[in-house]
């Protein structure tokens, strides 16, 4: 009885830890620098499926120079929703060479979709308004290591 006991309670605290880790943001993911024009960007790095998943989900705050980039192994249409992001995001749906596609301003915990206008293989985040204060409109190119220029 008290190995079934000690069981069942092992069995309830890896529950529990998982779905803590599921409910944690990820920060630690790799970080390279963007730049924006004069504005630099630190900037996680999502490469995984399992990172693409989880995104910047369950964050309370982001700093402002602050972003996630997802790299996608071949341009396609990509689609993201807003599902347990807690922070007013804007998506820059970007081409290989650094040029932003179109911007997409998502609202907090929903599942709507934003995609973008023609296949991609790079999404940045960056809090919603971000761009538009900086002047970054569609079209305007993207500098860093991760694209071909």
């Amino acid at each position: 009885m008290k190995k079934l006991l000690t069981a069942c309670l092992s069995a309830v605290l890896w529950l529990c830890s998982a779905a803590y880790a599921q409910e944690t943001p990820q920060t630690q993911l790799q970080r390279i620098t963007l730049t924006a024009g004069i504005h630099q960007i630190d900037t996680q790095v999502a490469l995984t499926p399992e990172q693409h998943q989880i995104g910047l989900m369950y964050r309370s705050e982001m700093p402002q120079g602050e972003g996630m980039i997802f790299v996608f192994q071949a341009p396609s249409k990509q689609c993201f929703w807003m599902k347990n992001t807690l922070l007013p995001l804007t998506a820059a749906f970007i081409a290989d060479d650094g040029t932003i596609v179109n911007l997409e301003d998502m609202k907090p915990q929903t599942t709507d979709s934003h995609c973008s206008a023609k296949p991609v293989r790079f999404v940045l985040e960056m809090n919603q308004g971000w761009f538009a204060r900086k002047g970054i409109k569609p079209g305007f190119k993207l500098a860093g290591r991760i694209f071909s220029n």
